[in-house]
């Protein structure tokens, strides 16, 4: 049972109270060693912080930070019917996706709500993995079988046996190379390399949650706590920290990554979340087009919307939202973020207001703090430029 601190600290972070045994990781014996603390996120016992949420998202923006990430859930597709079961249960044309190569996606219901998002690795012209959220594993796998049919078959959940890390941050390569074989130039975003990390066989990808460059690690399970030990040793010198979910949750906020349960869901659609982008209806059927091109073609009535508090104030999560003085729904993600220093937030507003420079408010503790819909994603990170090479000029002739 949690204590009552325990409580109140899932209660801060939103987070449902568990009371059934928690899982754990395979790093859940280093999370204690390094001073993790401890909380309930989607069935698992995880670090929320190590040194501090503030300290850990200014690291993972200005230098590099570890996560763990072995809760997520992984279903490996092998067999001639997987491409074929992807491209009906998924929005994204799967038949594009090259060898080496992942994009993000979703599971949709028939109305172009979201069941959950996750992103498609193709491993082999009939093989692939997927990696979904934690909370979602076991729903995302009846649902597969459900919906797939006898296709289904060629589903494996390979969760139990699988471990993910994430590196992520500036200094994420440097840290990294050293310690593959593999040349991680050529792994470019959303690309994966089959190599050894620390002398144990895995993946490297290069993609992650936070809006910094960085790469998601995946491993045997039983050689996780290896690995991130040898990680974090070799990173020390650069910087690195472990880092928790309450870092990991201000980091995609200020990259407008969308958190399934709140943010996304069943709900509200592809298109009114802003990922339209993940649609390709030239593929053919899948579940949920007619209805995802039927508001494409009408526009969607409501719209996910990054927004700036104008007044002192947090807005979180669940706090009511008035537009022109009415009840307009409530926030979905809201922090003040350590790296911009700003109150930030999500929201759906309805079509015609959901604009940048768009004015409403935030009922905060029955306080109504103004509000404005600004771009996203509220942050960006800093691109490196190429050096060119100058070219040599030819010799005067004569």
């Amino acid at each position: 049972m949690l204590s009552r601190r325990g409580r109140a600290r899932v209660r801060r972070a939103r987070l449902p109270i568990v009371t059934e045994p928690l899982r754990r990781t395979p790093l859940h014996a280093l999370h204690r060693e390094l001073g993790g603390r401890m909380t309930p996120f989607g069935g698992w016992d995880m670090p929320v912080q190590f040194a501090g949420v503030v300290s850990e998202h200014l690291a993972v923006r200005k230098r590099a930070g570890l996560f763990d990430v072995s809760h997520m859930g992984e279903f490996r597709f092998e067999g001639p019917k997987a491409a074929g079961l992807l491209q009906r249960l998924t929005p994204n044309n799967v038949a594009a996706l090259r060898t080496g190569r992942a994009h993000y996606s979703a599971l949709t219901t028939d109305s172009g709500g979201i069941v959950d998002d996750l992103v498609v690795y193709r491993r082999g012209a009939d093989e692939f993995l997927v990696v979904v959220n934690a909370a979602n594993t076991a729903k995302d796998l009846a649902w597969i079988r459900e919906r797939g049919g006898a296709d289904a078959s060629c589903l494996v959940d390979v969760s139990e046996e699988t471990a993910l890390l994430a590196l992520q941050g500036p200094r994420a390569q440097a840290i990294l190379q050293p310690l593959v074989p593999a040349n991680l130039r050529k792994v470019r975003y959303y690309r994966f390399a089959d190599t050894e990390i620390c002398g144990v066989s895995g993946t490297v990808a290069r993609m992650g949650y936070t809006g910094e460059d960085g790469f998601e690690i995946m491993l045997p399970a039983e050689a996780a706590e290896e690995v991130a030990r040898g990680i974090l040793e070799a990173g020390a010198p650069e910087g690195l920290v472990p880092a928790g979910l309450g870092a990991r949750d201000t980091l995609r906020l200020e990259a407008k990554m969308a958190l399934h349960g709140q943010d996304i869901d069943e709900e509200h659609t592809v298109e009114e979340a802003g990922l339209g982008w993940i649609v390709k209806p030239a593929k053919g059927e899948f579940i949920g087009r007619d209805a995802l091109l039927a508001q494409r073609a009408e526009g969607a009535p409501r719209r996910l919307v990054g927004f700036e508090l104008r007044e002192r104030g947090i807005a979180r999560h669940g706090y009511p939202i008035r537009l022109d003085g009415a009840p307009c729904g409530a926030v979905t993600s809201g922090a003040f973020t350590p790296f911009l220093r700003r109150s930030i937030g999500l929201a759906y507003l309805p079509a015609g207001a959901n604009e940048p420079g768009q004015r409403f408010e935030v009922e905060i503790r029955g306080r109504r703090v103004a509000a404005e819909v600004v771009p996203t994603p509220f942050y960006v990170r800093p691109r490196k430029r190429r050096k060119r090479k100058r070219r040599k000029k030819a010799a005067p002739a004569g």
